[in-house]
Order: C-alpha cells, then sequence, then structure tokens
C-alpha cells in the first residue's frame, strides 16, 4: 500500500521527516540564521498538493484540529514554565510596559487598521488584532540566543513572548462569542462565559498543578524520581490540566498557562527537567504544525493579496514599533535594546494557532480572517528572518580559537549512587566531594563549575566556594569569556 493512501503510514514518515530534517539542519540554520519554520513552510509546500501530493489538508481537517490545539496548549504551558518571578520582580516596570501597553496598544492598532481597511466587524477585527499582536517564539528563538543582543532586550523579549498569548487569548474568545452573536446567535451570557473563562478553566489548572506539584514532592522522597521521566511529567501535567478544564466547560488553553504556572512558581527543579527533553518536545510539536500549515493552508493567504489587504499587512507589521516606542518611552532603555525590541515583533505559529480557534469553533467569516492572517505571517517570515540573517552577518562571532591538545586521560573517582530505594549502580563520571577534595589536595588544577540553570541559581542561598558561574544556555560563549583554563579538572555542579 502507498505511504500516501495509509494515513497512519503518512502521519509517521511526516514526524520522522521533521525530526530528521529539524536535527541535520539545525546547525546550519543557527549559524546562518537563516528561519528554522521557512525551511519547514518549504519541506510543507514539497509534501503537498503543489508538490508530490503527499499531504493535502483543509481547515475541517481532524488531523490538523487536534496538532493545532494540542501546539497551542504547549504553547501556553511553556510560556508559563519560562516565568522567572524573581525576574519580573526584579524588572517589574519593564515587564508591565511590555506585557501591558506595548502588547494591547499593538492589538488595538491593528484591530483598527482590520475595521478601516477591511471593513470586518469589531469582534472579527479584534480576533485579526488579538492574534497578531501575539509575537512568536519559535522565530525569536535564534534572537535570543546570540551572544551579542544586550541582557535588556534579550528579557524584554523573552517576557513578551512568555506572557503576551496569555493577555490576547481572551480578547480572541471573547470576540468569537461577540461574532457568533451578530450572526444571529444567542445573547451572550456575561456571567456565564466569565465563570468558564476566568474561573474553572485557571481554576483547573492550578488544581492539577498543585496536585502535580505535591504528589511529585512526595515521590521523590520517598521513592525517587529518574529526572528524564519528570520531564514527561509535566508535560503529562499540561494535557491533564486541559482535559480537565475542558470537561467542566473552561479553557483548556488558560488552565495549561495555570498549571505551568504553577510549577514555575513552586517547583523549579521540574522547570528545569522540562526545559531538558519538554521543551524540545513542544518545540518539534510546533515545527510538525507549521510543516501541515505550510502544505497548502498557510499559502491561501496568497489568494487574498489584493490592494487593501497588502496594504492593512504593511500596517501590522509596522504598527509594532510605533506601539512599543509609545510604550516603552519610560524604561530608558539603550538605544539598541530598544531598536531590536521594537522590531523584533516576528508573527508566525502563535498568530495562526490563536486564529484558528474560531476556525475549529464555526465562527462565521473565521475562513477570511486566517487567510489574512498567513498573508502578514508569510511576509514576517520573511522580513523578520531576513532581517536575523542580515544582523547574523553584521555581527558575525569571531571564530573560536583553536584547541589545544588533550591532556592525557585520566581517570575520575566513581561515585556509588543511586536514588532512595533503587539498586546501586555505577555512574561514570561523576564525583563527590570528598573525591573532589583529594583531587585538589594531590595538586591537580581544579575548576569548579556552577553550571545551574538561572532560576535555579537565583533561587538558590548556597554555592560552592570559589566556583565560577556559567549560564548553561550559552555555554560555550561564557566558557570563553571566563578564560577557563583548558587543561584544568572542570568540576560541574547543576543542581
Amino acid at each position: 500500500m502507498p505511504i500516501a493512501a495509509d494515513p497512519f503510514l503518512a502521519t509517521l514518515a511526516l514526524v520522522g521527516a521533521v525530526i530528521i530534517i529539524s536535527a541535520l539542519l539545525s546547525g546550519l540554520i543557527e549559524r546562518s540564521g537563516f528561519p528554522q519554520v521557512a525551511v519547514l513552510l518549504g519541506l510543507g509546500a514539497v509534501l503537498g498538493p503543489y508538490g508530490l501530493a503527499l499531504l493535502e489538508l483543509t481547515l475541517e481537517s481532524p488531523v490538523l484540529r487536534a496538532v493545532s490545539m494540542l501546539s497551542l496548549a504547549l504553547v501556553l504551558f511553556t510560556d508559563a514554565l519560562s516565568v522567572d518571578l524573581a525576574q519580573i520582580r526584579k524588572h517589574a516596570r519593564l515587564t508591565l510596559l511590555v506585557v501591558g501597553p506595548g502588547t494591547l496598544l499593538s492589538a488595538v492598532l491593528v484591530t483598527l487598521a482590520a475595521r478601516w481597511l477591511l471593513a470586518l466587524p469589531w469582534p472579527a477585527a479584534a480576533i485579526l488584532g488579538a492574534a497578531l499582536a501575539s509575537t512568536d517564539p519559535v522565530l525569536l528563538r535564534g534572537l535570543l540566543r546570540r551572544p551579542d543582543i544586550p541582557a535588556d532586550a534579550r528579557l524584554a523579549l523573552r517576557l513578551e513572548s512568555g506572557l503576551n498569548d496569555v493577555v490576547l487569548l481572551p480578547i480572541v474568545l471573547v470576540a468569537m462569542t461577540l461574532l457568533g452573536q451578530s450572526h444571529g446567535g444567542e445573547g451572550v451570557a456575561w456571567s456565564r462565559m466569565g465563570l468558564n473563562l476566568f474561573i474553572l478553566g485557571p481554576g483547573a489548572g492550578i488544581a492539577i498543578g498543585f496536585l502535580g506539584v505535591a504528589a511529585l514532592d512526595l515521590m521523590r522522597k520517598r521513592l525517587g524520581i529518574r529526572r528524564d521521566y519528570e520531564s514527561l511529567y509535566s508535560l503529562g501535567l499540561a494535557f491533564t490540566a486541559f482535559a480537565a478544564a475542558e470537561s467542566v466547560h473552561g479553557s483548556g488553553f488558560l488552565a495549561a498557562f495555570a498549571a505551568g504556572f504553577v510549577i514555575s512558581v513552586f517547583d523549579v527543579e521540574l522547570c528545569d527537567c522540562f526545559q531538558e527533553y519538554g521543551e524540545t518536545t513542544a518545540e518539534l510539536a510546533l515545527l510538525f504544525t507549521f510543516v501541515l500549515l505550510g502544505s497548502s493552508l498557510i499559502w491561501s493567504g496568497l489568494t487574498v493579496a489584493d490592494g487593501p489587504t497588502l496594504l492593512f499587512a504593511a500596517v501590522a507589521l509596522l504598527v509594532r514599533p510605533v506601539a512599543f516606542l509609545t510604550s516603552l518611552g519610560p524604561s530608558r532603555l539603550d538605544r539598541k535594546s530598544l531598536t531590536l525590541i521594537t522590531w523584533f515583533g516576528p508573527r508566525g505559529l502563535s498568530s495562526l494557532l490563536l486564529v484558528l480557534l474560531p476556525v475549529f469553533a464555526g465562527t462565521p467569516g473565521s475562513a477570511r480572517l486566517f487567510s489574512i492572517c498567513c498573508l502578514v505571517v508569510l511576509l514576517s517570515v520573511l522580513i523578520h528572518g531576513g532581517s536575523l540573517m542580515v544582523l547574523g552577518r553584521a555581527k558575525a562571532p569571531p571564530a573560536p580559537p583553536v584547541a589545544a591538545p588533550a591532556p592525557p586521560a585520566r581517570s575520575l573517582p566513581i561515585v556509588e549512587s543511586a536514588g532512595p530505594g533503587a539498586p546501586e549502580e555505577r555512574i561514570p563520571e561523576q564525583i563527590d566531594i570528598p573525591g573532589m577534595l583529594r583531587l585538589q589536595a594531590s595538586g591537580e588544577p581544579v575548576v569548579v563549575v556552577d553550571a545551574r540553570t538561572s532560576r535555579s541559581h537565583e533561587a538558590s542561598e548556597t554555592t560552592a566556594r570559589g566556583s565560577e558561574r556559567i549560564d548553561p544556555e550559552r555555554s560555550v560563549h561564557e566558557a570563553e569569556r571566563s578564560h577557563l583554563p583548558r587543561d584544568a579538572w572542570l568540576i560541574i555542579f547543576c543542581a
């Protein structure tokens, strides 16, 4: 049976292709700055009806609905896990300006443009405005990983991509209800909508988050849990919170965010575990969604590219500098940080996932909203992705120095270690404190490296005496900055 004729084989082949191509091209994409999203959209086009005809989806396809709903839930859950309350308290003013006036003013300006240029009803214009005010974390990831980005710009963009979706989602949900009413639906029961949206959804997420953290803490103390399974555990909590909220007619998306926020506040270790494995899993789900949309659906944006729509798309991309320059005026940021923040607001999967919600709900006129949003996203991938490539060439990092010959291999003291209640096993390349002290006493050059995540480091009141702090997200850059000796033992602790 041909692969295209068997849905299971076609899906399996597509997932495999996304993983293989993403892995093989990851280094090239990171060095060149070429947007990974563009590669995956191209892959979708090759597999779609205008290419090999192996994949063809419509807005009514159950696969698209399932993958999109799952991806949006993971986006919100991952956003919540990235929230660092210590950073938010420290930079409260910047956070409020970026997530509040910056995000909301962008949404308002796009809404006004949609109303006047496209003659959309106010609720439909509000859906488009909220969706296109959302910045895409996948497209931003390449920028945030650059070592030459100012700390204030990195922080502001990270906070915005992590928090703006939860601000914009309620606008989309309320506008969907109003748009259905304006097309002959029943009157809006505001009290019931408020209960479902702001109490049942977040309440279910908070409950699942608290129960999950408590159960995990109990099992850690009594039996021990493998670290890799903690990553899977966090994904399980996200899906459970979503299902629990939907079962009581609440918003599963707000529940996923609430569960992630509870974990972020009360279990830093679980957040770090998710970043090791679960975040990669979530990113693959997002990339897979891009391939599905790239097969045919996203190109529907080109079919609506007439004069008014192109003018609206230009306005939608250019209102961000206006909104953020206005909002961030009191922040006293340096010019480079302000320029990066106001320009890099790429529209991508987050915008498409938000505008797909009324499509899946059968809201009248939502297919046109989706096509318009697709046009803006395609232009954003081209413009913002191209800007990243130009920035990468202009600020190309210096070539790394030639590595010195490695010292002769020496054996490390081995620790007999296992979790409570688990059989003991030899874990190679680990050293305990007495072993480290013996190594130091022998005259060997030893450097103790604190490689905990920023959140774990800031939440802890203890540290190793004389240790060298290295951020694991930029380990190579920081090791070069710190001039770590190449012939020394590096004793690394990360928990």
